[in-house]
């Protein structure tokens, strides 16, 4: 199972996000797990994900997240225009994509 971390500041918007992800998943046959904290909290669960996904928003914390997981997962910042449509299909995609 892969495990998707989403990382936002104060995960209102994102929580949808990740239930629209879930969705997709489900559609496409696939476990996963997926999971949306605030930046100040993530590092309660960087050490098992896979990936770590940043909003727009938070995009400027990339570099502080990069030092948390040492280089052992990729962290990207999702797609504006996806994030602001909420197309967890495509993230979810993208995010797979990236972890394999």
């Amino acid at each position: 199972m892969k495990k998707i971390l989403l990382v936002c500041s104060a995960g209102m918007s994102t929580s949808l996000l990740v239930t629209k992800m879930k969705e997709a998943a489900k559609t496409k046959g696939i476990e996963v797990w997926i999971e949306a904290l605030p930046v100040a909290e993530c590092s309660t669960v960087i050490d098992n994900v896979d990936i770590v996904l940043l909003g727009p928003q938070v995009r400027f914390q990339k570099a502080n997240v990069e030092k948390l997981v040492s280089g052992r997962i990729p962290v990207e910042v999702m797609d504006m225009r996806l994030y602001g449509t909420m197309n967890g299909k495509a993230i979810l995609e993208e995010a797979l994509n990236k972890i394999s």
